[in-house]
């Protein structure tokens, strides 16, 4: 067994291999000469996709994601659900490209601006009258061990869809949206990889429910 450098306290040191092996991936703080890796969702649209010939579906006004203060950074979050699963515990040697609520909302706009204009909130002025606003508050992205070798990509956010008018928003409708993806690796590695898949599956989520939304509310003049 490799020896695992530690900065915990002595009452970590007598715990189980398995707690002390998470522990520390991400208590101690990296050492000198080790490299960050940094991650995000992934390149993208990497070739010309063919011209969709279909009529866009309305405009879509898009607001910044929220997230509380444990969200705002770009660290690579776990929790220990099996032993203290109201700790985020942030991984050393690992990190985002950008704070996740706003990874989350660039994937989420090159997805849907597939589809349908896409406008970003207060950019230019008050969103167009009778647009839908979309807004949105990012409550959990993390990687949560379930034992210390069984893992999963965790992300819950609230999304609600109000209407622009010359006097304000209006409430359309509201929903939460929760993802979860099994990690193939108990580390940030894996982590990284499940919340990538649970992303995908909450911005699918997202665009069926403002589509069908949409399409079930009465046309304005």
């Amino acid at each position: 067994m490799k020896k695992i450098a530690s900065c915990a306290d002595s009452a970590w040191a007598r715990a189980s291999f398995g707690l002390i092996f998470v522990v520390a991936l991400g208590a101690c703080s990296a050492p000198r000469g080790v490299t960050t890796a940094v991650y995000d969702f992934g390149p993208g649209v990497v070739e010309q996709q063919p011209q969709n010939r279909m009529a866009p579906l309305p405009l879509l006004v898009m607001a910044d994601v929220q997230a509380p203060l444990a969200l705002e950074g770009s660290a690579v979050l776990y929790r220990l659900n099996y032993t203290d699963g109201q700790l985020l515990r942030p991984y050393a040697q690992a990190r985002w490209s950008m704070p996740p609520a706003q990874l989350l909302r660039q994937q989420l706009r090159a997805t849907l601006s597939a589809q349908r204009p896409i406008l970003n909130a207060n950019e230019g002025g008050p969103s167009p009258a009778g647009a839908l606003v979309l807004r949105m508050e990012l409550e959990e992205f993390s990687q949560l061990f379930d034992s210390p070798q069984a893992s999963r990509g965790v992300l819950r956010l609230r999304a609600t869809l109000m209407r622009a008018s010359p006097n304000g928003e209006s409430l359309v409708a509201q929903r939460t949206v929760v993802a979860s993806s099994p990690a193939p690796t108990p580390d940030a590695a894996g982590g990284v990889r499940a919340l990538t898949v649970a992303a995908q599956s909450a911005i699918t989520q997202l665009g069926d429910w403002v589509q069908q939304t949409q399409a079930a509310l009465p046309t304005t003049p």
